[in-house]
């Protein structure tokens, strides 16, 4: 595509950060951030830290529910892919819904969706009603999350962005690190039902907060109109790669339907595509993709977070499947890694506001490539000590880059495109999750086609780790090309 017309930022002096311009009405760069903002983004931060906790709780419960509720891997694992594809489409329609309603009922409404969700998981008989829930709680994260990062790029001073981008990143990746420990925990005491009872209280305190710090008014459609056509195309997208993928779990990888859903998708992409050039409604300004930058920080930022709820897939089901422990232990081998890695994203932030994205970026990848690259040498002899140190190593890497990734890309859009950027890196965030536990669950569920559950997830294991090293590679490539096309700019 043709780089876009708009100004780019240039480097000032030795540092790769330049803000870009800010509406007249935001706080200067030196000015504190009001208490209220702040408590604002802790606020909505924690609503998307329930939604992404609950959703990581229940990856460890992945073999108890097969047991408990007689259903395949390849269903089960739908309470994550299906939440996560419902956040990826309700994210879709946030540039629209950011502009058209006012941030406090945008979160009074997901407040309320993810309270109605909790209690229908919790007393849920079957599959589907439980499945029903998780579908409530995707809205309300889907709505949540894009929110937070709404409130900080149009809140926070430009000086601060790291920092506050960096605090929620930790929101972010400190449910994930604290979600397989604690459905691990609640299962081993109670049952899955005990993770619904834990988060119900906190969302109580999450209400009471943001009753008092959240206000703003929209800022206005201008007449625009939604684009339904375009949300049901790329929606449909979507659901076709999750499916296709299904298949390829539950058939092998030369199983006709897998290759049917791909070509049917691939014609779905070149409608979405030729709506997307022409149609009259838009649910992006698709324009901030025709800058290389954005686009190059956008394959980055889709790879980490894929990379990122791929692995979290793996391990429990290695755990509980190869070594024979429990769903508490797959929880707690994560824990230490992921608070580890969680503590690193401010650091990240505070190194990316002080001298650009060159240095943390490095680490990060760097970090994940040695991860991978260690744990596909070690897939036939890993033990729960090795798979924490390993997995220590790659939320380290994973929690200095992901952040300061969507920041930097934030540097390369106009103002006025803040919500179609925020909205879509949040709308691929999730797909890439969605696409990572589709991808990793069907390439182990492929190899239990042919051999026992323990020797097919050792070598499923080992075919997705090598999966997960080429696409850190990929992103690494991305990065480098990037730092080249900044000097040649």
């Amino acid at each position: 595509m043709p780089e876009s017309t708009q100004q780019q930022p240039k480097p000032a002096g030795s540092t790769e950060h330049n803000p870009d311009p800010r509406p007249a009405n935001r706080n200067t760069a030196d000015s504190p951030v009001p208490w209220r903002t702040r408590a604002a983004i802790a606020s909505i931060g924690m609503l998307s830290f329930v939604g992404i906790l609950t959703e990581t709780s229940m990856t460890v419960d992945f073999p108890v529910l097969i047991r408990s509720m007689h259903v395949p891997l390849t269903t089960v694992q739908w309470l994550t892919t299906g939440y996560l594809l419902l956040v990826t489409i309700v994210m879709g329609s946030t540039a629209y819904l950011l502009k058209r309603f006012n941030p406090r009922a945008l979160f009074f409404f997901a407040l309320a969706t993810s309270i109605i969700g909790s209690l229908i998981c919790l007393v849920a008989p079957g599959f589907a009603l439980l499945l029903f829930g998780r579908m409530l709680q995707a809205i309300a994260t889907g709505i949540a999350t894009p929110l937070m990062f709404q409130t900080i790029f149009t809140q926070v001073p430009v000086r601060k962005l790291g920092v506050y981008t960096g605090f929620a990143a930790v929101i972010i990746s400190l449910a994930p690190a604290l979600g397989p420990s604690y459905g691990g925990i609640m299962t081993s005491v109670w049952s899955w039902r005990a993770i619904f009872v834990g988060v119900l209280p906190l969302l109580v305190c999450i209400g009471i907060a943001g009753s008092f710090s959240i206000h703003g008014t929209a800022p206005g459609v201008a007449g625009q109109r939604f684009d339904v056509i375009g949300l049901t195309v790329l929606s449909c997208v979507f659901l076709g790669l999750l499916v296709a993928f299904n298949e390829a779990g539950r058939g092998g990888w030369l199983s006709p339907r897998f290759w049917i859903g791909l070509l049917v998708v691939l014609a779905l992409i070149a409608v979405m595509v030729w709506h997307a050039r022409h149609g009259a409604r838009r649910l992006f300004d698709y324009s901030i993709l025709d800058n290389r930058m954005v686009r190059l920080r956008l394959f980055s930022y889709f790879g980490m977070q894929f990379i990122n709820i791929g692995i979290s897939i793996v391990f429990p089901l290695y755990v509980q499947d190869v070594l024979g422990d429990s769903a508490m232990t797959a929880g707690l081998m994560l824990l230490p890694g992921s608070l580890i890695g969680s503590i690193a994203a401010p650091f990240a932030g505070q190194a990316y506001d002080r001298s650009g994205l060159r240095r943390p970026i490095t680490v990060s990848i760097t970090l994940m490539v040695l991860a991978l690259g260690l744990l596909t040498g070690f897939a036939e002899s890993l033990t729960v000590v090795l798979t924490g140190i390993f997995y220590t190593l790659l939320r380290i890497g994973f929690n200095i880059g992901f952040g300061i990734t969507m920041s930097d890309a934030s540097k390369y859009v106009a103002p006025r495109q803040k919500s179609d950027q925020n909205s879509l890196f949040s709308m691929m965030q999730q797909f890439a999750g969605s696409l990572g536990t589709a991808v990793m669950s069907a390439v182990i569920a492929a190899q239990t086609l042919h051999m026992p559950v323990s020797s097919a997830t050792i070598s499923g294991s080992r075919i997705d780790f090598i999966i997960l090293l080429v696409l850190a590679l990929a992103i690494g490539a991305c990065v480098a090309i990037s730092f080249h096309a900044r000097r040649e700019a």
